[in-house]
């Protein structure tokens, strides 16, 4: 019988991860569980997607509030300090903005508008349209801000992020003053002292602040980056990734992933005699349309993943041959036509204009962001993912 289905994400059901819990022992048991239960066959080439939030929470990877503050003193002296281009979220920033507060004096907080990084808005975007504010260039106070667009308030939770944001620092016992602008050397005016907050653009945020003469930066991956007093922490993204675990807490991005995924791949194989792919993924890399919000608040889609995920698809447009090299052909004839292409393939298609309008992506992100979405942020109780036919083609 011809194949009808192509490739298929599941969530898997597994128990509450705690800290110190043989993460890797209750994944592999609840895959071949899966497989005993008739929900899946395992295959070779299937991946297996473990949601980062529970690999950090098993490695107990978590840091608090005046972890934060002790590292902020260390590195800035535990004065006046610039904050810029935080996103504004509660689960994401809020906690660490109580713990960078806690380690300075006074905090100049620079927000980007009319949105932060990944898309949430402090108004929306006609408000701009209707001002005579240039955001490329115009230097705004709080006062200024709300003169010209109002209140903030958040499209979804209806938060008011500058409200809220000025509150925690001061409740930590600093002066807080805001500003708003789009270029980072604007903070310069203020302090020469800085801490960028930017997820995508740090690397080149620093470098503009350096060259504009500030005297100490530091980007959030540089937060948290080594133990401070036995605490978590991630040698590569410091508090890039985080998320808030308590009031007082944060639960840090995982370490060691690529050694967790080897293991877990070299387990099933054992196992099985099946080798799939494993990753780890946080957040998915898309936008929405609607809400204007960027996903990915995570540095990256994937903090570790074996080596058969690596690199990008390499696919033909199916639509593109339709229409073009086997436009007179139809029903089974074009099948066909469209079979032999795939089979006879280059190895590598880029510009190639049969590949025109193929997604041109990593794999890890492409896969992230689909696990991202059958798992779910709330109560589904699925933080693993099995995807299945994802590297089949029409001719498998």
């Amino acid at each position: 019988m011809e194949r009808i289905s192509g490739t298929v994400s599941r969530g898997l059901r597994a128990p509450i991860i705690k800290t110190g819990d043989d993460l890797k022992s209750i994944v592999v048991d609840t895959v071949l569980r899966a497989q005993e239960a008739g929900d899946i066959t395992i295959r070779d080439r299937d991946v297996l997607a473990i949601t980062e939030s529970i690999v950090a929470r098993s490695q107990g990877n978590y840091c608090s509030i005046d972890d934060i503050a002790e590292d902020i003193r260390t590195k800035f002296g535990g004065e006046d300090l610039g904050v810029i281009f935080p996103i504004t979220s509660r689960n994401r920033f809020a906690i660490c903005l109580r713990g960078i507060a806690r380690g300075a004096k006074k905090i100049i907080l620079q927000l980007s508008y009319p949105s932060d990084e990944v898309g949430n808005h402090l108004f929306i975007d006609e408000k701009l349209d209707d001002s005579d504010i240039n955001p490329y260039t115009d230097v705004l106070s709080r006062e200024q801000f709300e003169a010209a667009f109002g209140k903030a308030s958040h499209p979804f939770t209806g938060m008011d992020y500058v409200t809220y944001y000025q509150e925690l620092i001061e409740a930590e016992g600093c002066e807080a003053e805001i500003i708003f602008a789009n270029q980072a050397d604007a903070i310069l005016s203020y302090t020469k002292k800085v801490l960028n907050c930017d997820i995508h653009t740090r690397t080149r945020t620093k470098k503009r602040l350096l060259k504009c003469g500030a005297e100490i930066v530091h980007s959030l991956d540089e937060i948290m980056n080594a133990p401070v007093n036995g605490s978590g922490y991630n040698e590569k993204y410091g508090l890039l990734g985080s998320n808030k675990a308590t009031e007082d807490t944060v639960k840090l991005f995982p370490n060691d992933c690529t050694d967790f995924v080897n293991d877990i791949q070299k387990e099933i194989y054992d196992r099985t005699g099946k080798c799939i792919e494993v990753m780890v993924y946080g957040d998915g890399a898309f936008k929405d349309p609607v809400g204007k919000i960027w996903e990915l608040a995570d540095p990256v889609v994937s903090p570790g993943y074996t080596k058969g995920l690596d690199g990008t698809p390499n696919e033909l447009k199916l639509k593109y041959l339709a229409d073009n090299q086997f436009k007179d052909l139809k029903g089974d004839a074009l099948k066909e036509a469209i079979k032999g292409a795939i089979t006879e393939k280059d190895a590598q298609l880029v510009g190639k204009m049969v590949s025109e309008g193929t997604t041109p992506r990593r794999l890890t992100d492409l896969i992230g962001s689909l696990c991202d979405l059958t798992s779910g942020s709330g109560d589904k109780g699925t933080p693993f993912v099995y995807v299945q036919g994802y590297f089949d083609n029409l001719t498998d």
